[in-house]
């Protein structure tokens, strides 16, 4: 696959400093000078993984995908032309406001905004979180992951799976119909909702501790509406997350702990017991909603039967060794 990883967003807002406050204070994402209306965020060594500017509708501006190689670019450029797809090789002034070397950008068919680039910029000086925060997972794995909203999630599997190479991690058809893509070790860094909406559900982003999810979780409980999904653990890629409402109104995913695959080895499949095994409760729901208390109900049959996920490991060889000789 060429496509290596979700390297960044960009949000549409009016709401510049509501998103200022609500990514550092947080998240505890780091906020660098753009000047204008725009507001850009680190997350590790990467000089911007977050950017928000105050221009167009509310919402999803783009998502940004990393290859390794410029002539990568050429390739897909090709491959999405002679599919009838419009392709434009974006100018150098737009890679330096996107801190990348080379990037060229397409829609989807629901009309989603997407960018793929090389050699992003690394910064200089290292990450400082804007709160006591032990760090985001990122490196290999890329920013996070993106969820949206699709009229129909079946008629986009070819753009995405057959275009662009997205590989499918699972799948479900209940409630709606979900499909979670992957193109490195994460479990997903991609996904689509057939709600019959358009739009971006949520982008996540993992942390490297599970305190760091509950101090998250706490200052969000402290802010009346800002908690949309409480503590949960997913059964499909096992994180234990919150959900937080943004000021867009969409969702971030604040999470910990999820399983790392092996993309060569993984085998795509049908998975029926919900999106959660617990917790996740939809409370930006009003009580009574029909889609409430069916995911409800499938938490408590996962409960009566047991349902439930490996604990989380280390993923790093070279560590793991360490620890035991020491």
């Amino acid at each position: 696959m060429s496509l290596r990883s979700l390297g960044y967003i960009g949000i549409r807002s009016s709401k510049t400093e509501d998103w200022s406050s609500f990514a550092t204070s947080l998240l505890g994402m780091q906020q660098v000078d753009r000047g204008g209306g725009a507001r850009a965020f680190r997350m590790d060594d990467r000089k911007q993984r977050l950017l928000v500017t105050d221009d167009g509708q509310e919402g999803l501006d783009f998502m940004g995908w990393e290859v390794d190689h410029p002539y990568e670019l050429d390739r897909l450029a090709n491959r999405l032309e002679n599919a009838g797809v419009t392709v434009r090789v974006e100018s150098a002034a737009l890679a330096d406001q996107r801190l990348v070397s080379q990037l060229i950008s397409f829609k989807d068919p629901d009309g989603n905004h997407i960018e793929v680039f090389c050699n992003p910029q690394i910064a200089d000086d290292p990450f400082v979180p804007a709160r006591p925060i032990s760090g985001f997972k990122t490196g290999t794995l890329g920013m996070g992951h993106a969820v949206l909203h699709v009229e129909d999630a079946t008629a986009l599997l070819p753009f995405y799976r057959d275009l662009l190479g997205f590989s499918v991690t699972d799948y479900a058809q209940a409630p709606y119909p979900l499909y979670f893509f992957h193109v490195n070790g994460r479990h997903h860094s991609f996904a689509m909702v057939g709600s019959g909406r358009k739009g971006l559900h949520h982008f996540m982003v993992e942390l490297q501790s599970l305190d760091d999810v509950g101090q998250g979780y706490d200052i969000a409980q402290a802010e009346e509406g800002r908690v949309a999904y409480t503590l949960g653990r997913h059964s499909n890629d096992h994180m234990t997350s919150f959900y937080a409402t943004t000021p867009s109104g969409f969702f971030v995913e604040y999470g910990w702990g999820a399983r790392v695959i092996e993309p060569d080895t993984w085998k795509a499949h049908e998975t029926s017991d919900g999106p959660s095994y617990w917790g996740h409760e939809r409370v930006h729901l009003p009580e009574g909603d029909a889609a409430r208390d069916r995911l409800r109900e499938m938490r408590m049959d996962a409960a009566r039967r047991g349902a439930r996920a490996a604990d989380p490991v280390p993923n790093c060889a070279w560590l793991d060794a360490v620890v035991r000789q020491e």
